[in-house]
């Protein structure tokens, strides 16, 4: 079984996510804490979103070494997970559509996700942060072989 990693754009994705998130909360955040409590808890509001923000800049890089998917026979084996390790398998007759999907900052640094959909939501899998044209060939070849095995797609 070959396993194929993600783009590091992913990584990038993750952290762009992060800023963009963490931004707003501690200056809106910051401004309330202050407004109600005074000087010193609105700066420790704010310094603990910037750890926040930092911690979220390291998972970002362990995110993007725990994503791979491997192509078998007759499924679709995702792996990923940080803290807690999943391992995702897709049969391809199971599967009823896939789609490529690619938000306003995975478009901005050319990457897509890969959604897997199946009748048990148990069994959906996503492959995120990968090329947009990887995205592209891999959908198609789940769809074919979806197709092929003809209980799904």
């Amino acid at each position: 079984m070959t396993w194929v990693g993600v783009s590091s754009r992913f990584t990038w994705h993750r952290r762009v996510s992060a800023l963009l998130w963490g931004l707003p909360v501690a200056l809106f955040g910051g401004l309330v804490v202050l407004w109600v409590a005074g000087g010193l808890p609105a700066l420790l509001w704010v310094v603990a979103v910037v750890v926040a923000c930092g911690l979220g800049w390291i998972v970002a890089e362990l995110a993007y070494r725990s994503w791979g998917y491997a192509e078998r026979s007759d499924d679709l084996v995702v792996s990923y997970g940080v803290f807690v390790k999943r391992l995702v398998v897709v049969p391809y007759g199971r599967m009823q559509y896939v789609d490529v999907t690619a938000g306003p900052v995975e478009q901005m640094l050319g990457i897509a996700t890969v959604r897997l959909h199946t009748a048990a939501a148990t069994t959906d899998a996503r492959i995120p942060g990968l090329p947009k044209g990887e995205a592209a060939q891999l959908r198609d070849r789940l769809a074919q072989r979806g197709e092929e095995r003809s209980m799904g797609l």
